[in-house]
């Protein structure tokens, strides 16, 4: 095959020198969340192959936004390889900050038509790729069946309201005396993180963040609506120091047990449900994010995927990683070293139909399905000039939603009302939207 002959003539090339002399060192900058950490196990088998090596920079999911943005919109050259998501990809590639990646499609071994064209189109701007993803996700919740059984609930086979999740579930199985909460959800601050739930909880309620003139509504009274439920929710039946827990935090508590709910990624299903990595493994299962007043825009769309900054030297070492990296081979090795439950999901679709895949984690067809519900182009009830689900496709977003991610955070932990916080963010993003000039 091309990408192992491309592996093995680079090893072949160390060798013949002796030295190492064709050798490079790329330097990677990668979210720890689970699917990355297993790439860094696995990456020492292409450092082999090639002759190459990896200088891994691992950093928490807001810290990484912060250097990689930092490092790209000033050139600053840190990083050969970069994870970065659906919302920065395009705009960053737009902006000419990235290598672009369209002759992947040249490779009949890699094959790009393979991943999901959502995906792909989520990962592209003006026509060209600049991105390829290792997994995408939608949200959906997360829940407990001997919880559920114990305290005589059945699981519902249709979309709840928010409303009903709380009284007929979550508050049912509150039971913090024996160590279990409710639910957990997002509280820590960041675009990414708190705002990742909360951006379709509000979407649920009827909210939006601009009007068609791009005038933030979020001192509307269903921004109100959805942030005093979430304030609500979180202070009765969540963990003590919910500002603290992101994705990985939740994650965590999840799978020791601690979490009878959780609204959060379908990624994160194949570690929940891996008994190598989950004490709840046996006992989880998922349905449907909840809505409110709509289901418009209730489950999110995301890829982490892997990109080249414009400003590496070493765009060639690079694409060959990548290409290793988010492969089909790549895909089956993980099945067979860490167990098909461990494979990277919502991204290829020959993976997700491989029976070892489905046979392994038989919720991957929920989490097909449920992605490509997903739909970025009409995500609330009223009608809006941008894209996205959990963020809004304009570079100011990256600003504007973590000082809004800041302000909600600080009502969680009882530091300002929710009128406090909204109206605080409503004044942001005003200044931030006139200053663009999207406000005229």
């Amino acid at each position: 095959m091309t990408l192992r002959k491309s592996l093995f003539a680079a090893s072949a090339m160390a060798l013949v020198t002796g030295t190492g002399a064709f050798a490079e060192e790329i330097t990677i900058a990668t979210v720890n969340n689970a699917d990355m950490i297993v790439m860094q196990k696995l990456a020492p088998q292409w450092e082999e192959a090639t002759g190459n090596t990896i200088n891994w920079v691992v950093l928490e999911e807001n810290v990484l936004r912060q250097r990689t943005t930092q490092d790209i919109s000033t050139k600053g050259g840190s990083f050969d390889i970069i994870f970065i998501g659906a919302y920065e990809t395009p705009i960053w590639g737009a902006n000419g900050w990235l290598a672009p990646l369209d002759d992947f499609g040249d490779d009949a071994d890699y094959d790009l038509e393979d991943i999901f064209q959502l995906v792909r189109n989520g990962l592209s701007a003006d026509g060209h790729l600049y991105a390829v993803p290792l997994y995408s996700e939608t949200s959906f919740t997360f829940y407990r069946t001997d919880l559920f059984e114990k305290a005589g609930l059945t699981a519902p086979t249709e979309q709840i309201t928010y409303t009903s999740f709380r009284d007929d579930y979550v508050a049912k199985l509150h039971d913090p005396d024996n160590g279990i909460y409710g639910t957990c959800q997002r509280g820590k601050a960041g675009w990414g993180e708190n705002m990742a739930f909360v951006g379709p909880l509000a979407n649920a309620f009827g909210a939006r963040w601009f009007d068609m003139e791009w005038q933030p509504q979020l001192d509307s009274p269903e921004w109100n609506a959805a942030i005093t439920y979430y304030v609500d929710l979180m202070t009765k039946y969540g963990p003590p120091g919910a500002t603290a827990n992101g994705h990985n935090e939740n994650r965590a508590l999840f799978k020791d047990g601690k979490c009878a709910t959780w609204v959060d990624a379908t990624s994160a299903a194949n570690d929940v449900r891996n008994p190598n990595t989950s004490s709840v493994a046996d006992v989880t299962d998922f349905f449907q994010a909840p809505k409110e007043e709509t289901d418009k825009g209730t489950g999110w769309f995301w890829s982490w995927a892997l990109a080249i900054p414009a400003t590496s030297q070493k765009i060639d070492v690079a694409k060959d990683f990548l290409k290793w990296g988010t492969s089909k081979e790549y895909f089956e090795m993980v099945g067979e070293t860490e167990g098909w439950v461990a494979v990277p999901s919502g991204t290829r679709a020959s993976i997700a139909d491989d029976p070892r895949y489905l046979e392994a984690a038989p919720f991957s067809a929920t989490i097909k399905e449920a992605i490509f519900a997903a739909d970025p182009a009409n995500p609330t009830r009223d009608p809006v000039p941008y894209t996205g689900i959990q963020f809004v496709a304009i570079p100011e977003f990256q600003g504007i939603g973590n000082y809004v991610g800041q302000q909600i955070s600080a009502a969680l932990a009882g530091q300002m009302t929710v009128e406090e916080a909204l109206a605080n963010s409503q004044q942001f993003a005003v200044r931030e939207m006139t200053k663009a000039g999207y406000i005229k």
